[in-house]
């Protein structure tokens, strides 16, 4: 039961994109079809999981001076393994999605899974984490393809930049607005909006700081 709540919890509650609102490069710039979201959506869940599930492993003896740089390693190792296997059997995918895989690196999902719950928890939680974020990702860049590759085909506007624009606000504005109907119903406050600033980044303030926040 507790696996299920982790994964729920990435899908729904902490959906890195409709929630979070993390990820915004890849979710731009791979969403003009289904084929590249889904693929993007793919190889992240793969090495958000494998990283989660490495760096909980060995946090226990890892110096907390050099965390980062080391999350970074085995982050950037996988994404190299993932790359590799994609040009190899998905080669038109790979061609595709472009520098936009080997950019998985620096994908703020992905260190800011390991930073914030993969270094504290243990490597079966991590790798369920891994997993509900993923598949949040995925259908989150599935959604976001879908409508504006539907649309494209009347408009091409949806399919150039600033379509990705705006089909994420709008399904956002969709998203939170179900949010609220559903507290409502339920009789509960209804949801503010997420204060994303620097005292919400462990990365950037430091697990001490967020704590004392």
């Amino acid at each position: 039961m507790k696996s299920w709540n982790i994964i729920k919890n990435g899908i729904f509650s902490e959906n890195p994109i409709f929630r979070l609102v993390l990820g915004m490069c890849p979710t731009l710039a791979t969403t003009t079809s289904i084929e590249n979201g889904f693929g993007m959506g793919v190889a992240t869940t793969v090495v958000l999981t494998a990283s989660n599930g490495l760096i909980s492993l060995i946090r226990n003896v890892i110096p907390s001076q050099v965390r980062i740089p080391c999350y970074i390693v085995v982050i950037s190792s996988l994404v190299t393994v993932v790359e590799m296997v994609m040009q190899a059997f998905v080669p038109v995918l790979y061609d595709s999605l472009g520098i936009f895989i080997p950019l998985i690196v620096v994908n703020c999902i992905i260190l800011g899974r390991a930073e914030a719950f993969a270094a504290r928890n243990t490597v079966a939680d991590s790798i369920f984490d891994g997993i509900g974020i993923g598949i949040g990702f995925i259908l989150a860049l599935t959604l976001i393809s879908a409508v504006r590759e539907l649309i494209g085909h009347v408009a091409v506007i949806a399919i150039l930049p600033v379509g990705g624009f705006i089909a994420l606000g709008c399904l956002l504005a969709l998203f939170n607005h179900i949010g609220r109907c559903r507290a409502i119903k339920a009789g509960k406050p209804e949801p503010g909006p997420l204060r994303l600033d620097c005292r919400h980044c462990v990365v950037g303030c430091g697990t001490k700081a967020v704590e004392e926040y």
